[in-house]
Order: C-alpha cells, then sequence, then structure tokens
C-alpha cells in the first residue's frame, strides 16, 4: 500500500483522463492520494475527486496564488472548513506556505502578504483541529516561525529541500518531511543523503503530480527544443520513486511502504479512518 501524500489530481493536466491516470496507480499499488487544493476555485473539485477516488484532500490557499486572493477566502476557508468539519476525507489546511524563490513574490510588500496569508491559515488549522500541508521553497525558517508561534503540531513539509538543522527543526516538532521526484535525480546529493540520515519515521512520499517529474520522465531545454516532449508526472510514479529510496536507504521495498504509510497516518491522522 502506498500512500502519495500530495498530488495535484485535478489540475489541468489530467483534464483528458484524470478517471484513467487515478485507476493507473491504483494498478501499482497507490491506494490514497492526498489532494490540495491551491486556491478557493479549486476546494469543491478536490473534494469532489477525493470522494470519486476514495482520496483524501486539503483546503487552502497556495502562496503563488496569494497575489490575486481576498482576505474574503479567508473567511469562505472558515466556513469550509466548518461544514466539512465531518467529512473524513478532509485531512488537513493546505497547501500553504511561504515561496521565496518565484522574484515575483519577492518584493517587501508581496513577501508581507504572503506572511499574512500564511499566518491567517495556521490559525484556522489550529482552530478547527486540522494539520497543514506546507509549501517550502526557500522559507524554511520563517514557516517553522509561524509554526511556532502558532503552535501546530502535526502536518507535512511538501517537497523539502532544505538543510539537516531545518529538516530535524520541523521533525521535533511533529511534522514529516515530504520525498518525491527531485531525490531521483542523482545530482541531488545533498537531498539524497538527508533522505537516508533522517529517521525512518520523518519521511512520507509524494509524487507532486503533474510537477516534479523524476528523472527518467525529465527532459531537458535542450531535448525539449529538439522536440522531445517533457514527461507528465503522475502519481502512478510514486513506487518507483520509492524504490530509489528504498535503494538509497538500504531496506526493502515493502518495509518503506508501510513505513511510509504508517507516518501518513500519524502526521495526517484522519487519514486512517478513510
Amino acid at each position: 500500500m502506498w500512500i502519495d501524500t500530495h498530488c495535484h489530481l485535478d489540475a489541468a493536466e489530467f483534464d483528458a483522463d484524470r478517471d484513467a491516470v487515478r485507476e493507473g496507480a491504483r494498478d501499482v499499488g497507490v491506494t490514497r492520494c492526498v489532494i490540495p487544493a491551491v486556491q478557493r476555485a479549486h476546494w469543491a473539485d478536490v473534494a469532489q475527486l477525493a470522494q470519486q477516488h476514495g482520496d483524501a484532500y486539503a483546503l487552502g490557499i497556495h502562496p503563488l496564488y496569494v497575489p490575486q486572493a481576498q482576505e474574503a477566502d479567508l473567511l469562505a476557508l472558515d466556513r469550509a472548513l466548518t461544514e466539512r468539519r465531518d467529512d473524513p476525507r478532509l485531512v488537513a489546511v493546505g497547501e500553504i506556505g511561504l515561496d521565496f524563490f518565484v522574484p515575483e513574490l519577492c518584493t517587501p510588500d508581496m513577501r508581507e502578504r504572503q506572511w499574512f496569508f500564511y499566518t491567517a491559515q495556521l490559525k484556522l488549522a489550529q482552530q478547527h483541529g486540522l494539520p497543514v500541508i506546507l509549501h517550502v521553497r526557500r522559507s524554511a525558517d520563517l514557516l517553522l516561525k509561524g509554526l511556532r508561534q502558532c503552535r501546530i503540531t502535526s502536518g507535512i513539509a511538501h517537497a523539502f529541500n532544505g538543510s539537516s538543522q531545518q529538516a530535524q527543526a520541523f521533525v521535533d516538532m511533529g511534522f514529516a518531511l515530504g520525498f518525491g521526484g527531485t531525490l531521483t535525480y542523482e545530482r541531488s546529493l545533498q537531498l539524497r543523503r538527508l533522505a537516508c540520515e533522517l529517521p525512518l519515521s520523518a519521511l512520507v512520499l509524494e509524487t507532486d503530480a503533474p510537477d516534479i517529474p523524476p528523472q527518467w520522465l525529465y527532459q531537458t531545454a535542450e531535448q525539449r527544443a529538439l522536440g522531445a516532449a517533457q514527461g507528465r508526472n503522475s502519481p502512478a510514479e510514486l513506487p518507483r520513486i520509492a524504490q530509489v529510496l528504498a535503494e538509497l536507504r538500504g531496506m526493502p521495498l515493502p518495509d518503506l511502504a508501510a513505513a511510509s504509510t504508517r507516518n501518513a497516518q500519524r502526521v495526517l491522522p484522519k487519514l486512517g479512518g478513510i
């Protein structure tokens, strides 16, 4: 049994064959996906997809969508979390966080706006008793500051690629770290070392599909210029990503499947009740 703890099944890239993509993942053992929302307009869609496919979902406002978000969206999120509080498939507030990689989001005004939406959503997660799924891109220290202020005690640092000290800080706060396609690149030396050094209990698996394709799907800019199509990531890639991690850690693949599933259910407790 595999759990893809981060899969954007609602993305437009899957519009033509979404059901087939999900069934293909199920065929290779991905029994559960967590589908995080990125903006208010997607909340109903992720909930419906989770219901249709027996999956789980999270509701939130992604930092890349903060520029167009309104404060009214936070009130709407509070209402949505209240209305869906008895839905066992609603497992977290997410995808939320901070992004200091995209230049347009790094201006002083936009950094302040991101912080406002991040901390407001942390307070909602605390109020509704839910974990959080965090977008972490050059922002780990400030994310941790917010978690300490709001006393969030569970969740996932998605696509983690920070330092070992930052990783340990998340782990000490009860979080798991999400590892996916980036791990499969041989040049990802620091990330691979971190994935081996962390305790097994700190790891969960994800694809971030259709984004972050693993190495076997990636095409360079030069290859794309020559007509090669960029491979689309999907939740069906999770077992192969897991195989890379199992080989790096020198452990049997079934043991990793059991541990990563157990970890996901620990940091997103409602997963175990679906």
